[in-house]
C-alpha cells in the first residue's frame, strides 16, 4: 500500500554552503509517496495524487515534509545527566559523566536508558543519531536493541579508555579490541544497525590501546570510527602533555591509524593549520556540536570548514543541553554569527539532515527526499505556538516562515515522525 503525504515539502539537490540556497527544492504544494519503506517518488501533490489513486492520503496542508533529523554525535548513556550544572570539560566528565557510566554495568539500567533516549529523540523529530555507548559491552547491545525494535538506522560503538578514567571504566588495549570486533561482527550491517569503531579521546587512550583500534579499523574499512578532537584549550595542553612526541592533537590519531575517510571528530574547534589541511586532504568528517560548547564553555565552531569537509550538526547529547536539533540548529546559527558568519535557513537544515548524513556517510540512504531513499521523514508544524504563528505569518517565502521554528521551535513543532516507511504511533 502506498502512503502519500501532502503539504510543503523541502528537499535538497545540492549543498547549500556550496552552491547556496538554491540546493534546496521547496514544493509549496508538494507531495511523498511511500511504498515498502521507501520514498517512492516526490513532486506536486496534484501529480502524484493523480499518479497514485488508490494511496492513503496524509494531508498536511500548509505543514513542512522533511528528512528527519540526524544527530550526528551524542553520548546516551548521558541522559540522566543532561543540564547538570556548570564545570570545564574535564571537571565535568569527572563529577558527573564518569559515576553515570558506572551504572551501565547493569544490562538493565542501560536498557532502561536507551530506551528513554530513543523515545526522547524520535518525539523531536530525530530519526538516526551516531551514539557513543560505554566501555560495557551490555551498553552497545543495548542502544542496538533499542533502535532496531523501533527500525531505526542508527550507528554506535564501545567507548574504549584504557587510562585516566575510574576503575570500572577502563578497558585494556587489547580487551577494546576484542570487544569491539566481537561487538562489530554481532552487530554491524544487521537490519539498520552500523557499528563505530570508539576510542573516547586520547587523554583516556594510551598509544597502544588507539594502535589497537586502528587495526580493527584496517580490518573493517566499511565502518565509521568516532572521537572528540580540540574541544578546549586546556584539554589541548593535556593532550600535549601525554604525547609530547605528536606534532598536534590530531597527529595522536593520524599516528595509529585513525585518519581517513570515515573518521568522525566531533568538535574541532581550536584547529591548528597542518590539523585543517590533513582533515581536509584525509577526507574526514566534523561534527559540530554548539549548545555543547556553549554550556561547557569549549569555543565557537569555524563554519567556513563546511565550504571543504563533510560537516554535521549534534546536540552532543549530554553535554549538550537538549535533545532536539531545532535548538541545536539555533545555537549553529549564533555561534557562527559571533564568529561574524550568518547562516541561511538552508543551510542550517541542511547541517542537522543531509550535511549530518554525509558526515557519516549514509546520504545516499538517508538525510533528504528522493526516489530510492529511506524513508525517515518529519512532519513540521511552522505555527507550533503563538510566537511562532504570529512571526510566520508576516512570511513571504519558506525560508521566512521557517526561521522562526528553528531559533523558537521545540517538540510541539513536530506533528509526526515516519521510521523507514511507517508512522511512528500508527
Amino acid at each position: 500500500m502506498t502512503d502519500l503525504l501532502l503539504g510543503q515539502v523541502l528537499s535538497f539537490t545540492g549543498d547549500p554552503f556550496v552552491d547556496g540556497p538554491s540546493a534546496a527544492r521547496v514544493l509549496t504544494q508538494g507531495a511523498v509517496a511511500i511504498e515498502q519503506g521507501r520514498i517512492a517518488a516526490l513532486g506536486e501533490a496534484a501529480t502524484l495524487r493523480a499518479r497514485y489513486p488508490q494511496a492513503r492520503l496524509h494531508d498536511h496542508g500548509r505543514k513542512l515534509i522533511s528528512a528527519g533529523f540526524i544527530d550526528a554525535h551524542v553520548h546516551y548513556p548521558q541522559t540522566a545527566i543532561i543540564a547538570s550544572w556548570g564545570k570545564r570539560l574535564i571537571d565535568w566528565l569527572n563529577t558527573y559523566t564518569f559515576p553515570e557510566e558506572m551504572r551501565f554495568a547493569d544490562p538493565a539500567y542501560a536498557q532502561e536508558i536507551a530506551d528513554r533516549y530513543l523515545d526522547l529523540v524520535l518525539a523531536r523529530g530525530t530519526t538516526t543519531v551516531c551514539s557513543y555507548a560505554t566501555i560495557h559491552p551490555a551498553s552497545v547491545d543495548a542502544i542496538f536493541t533499542a533502535a532496531r525494535s523501533r527500525g531505526m538506522r542508527i550507528f554506535a560503538g564501545k567507548t574504549c579508555m584504557d587510562r585516566n578514567a575510574p576503575e570500572g571504566l577502563r578497558d585494556t588495549a587489547q580487551s577494546a579490541y576484542d570487544d569491539s570486533k566481537r561487538l562489530l561482527e554481532k552487530w554491524h550491517g544487521k537490519d539498520r544497525l552500523s557499528y563505530v569503531v570508539t576510542p573516547r579521546f586520547s587523554p583516556t587512550s594510551t598509544p597502544e590501546q588507539l594502535a589497537a583500534l586502528g587495526a580493527l579499523w584496517r580490518e573493517y574499512p566499511d565502518c565509521l570510527m568516532q572521537t572528540h578532537l580540540s574541544e578546549q584549550t586546556d584539554e589541548i595542553a593535556w593532550v600535549q602533555s601525554l604525547f609530547p612526541q605528536s606534532r598536534d592533537y590530531l597527529d595522536t590519531y593520524e599516528a595509529q591509524g585513525l585518519l581517513r575517510e570515515g573518521a568522525v571528530y566531533g568538535h574541532a574547534i581550536h584547529l591548528t593549520e597542518r590539523e585543517r589541511a590533513r582533515l581536509i586532504e584525509a577526507g574526514a568528517s566534523l561534527v559540530h556540536c554548539p549548545t555543547s560548547n556553549t554550556f561547557i564553555g569549549s569555543g565557537l565552531f569555524d563554519m567556513t570548514l563546511a565550504k571543504h569537509l563533510r560537516v554535521g550538526l549534534a546536540t552532543d547529547t549530554g553535554g549538550g543541553s537538549n535533545f532536539s536539533m531545532l535548538p541545536t540548529m539555533a545555537a549553529a546559527y549564533e555561534v557562527a554569527q559571533l564568529r561574524g558568519q550568518s547562516l541561511h535557513p538552508a543551510q542550517l537544515w541542511w547541517l542537522a539532515t543531509q550535511g549530518s548524513a554525509r558526515a557519516l556517510r549514509c546520504d545516499d540512504q538517508i538525510g533528504n527526499l528522493a526516489p530510492g531513499m529511506e524513508a525517515d521523514l518529519i512532519v513540521v508544524d511552522l505555527a507550533s505556538t503563538p510566537a511562532i504563528e504570529q512571526a510566520t505569518r508576516r512570511a513571504t517565502d519558506l525560508w521566512q516562515a521557517l526561521f522562526p521554528t528553528i531559533m523558537m521551535g521545540d517538540d510541539r513543532a513536530i506533528t509526526e515522525v515516519w521510521v523507514a516507511g511507517r508512522r511512528r504511533g500508527a
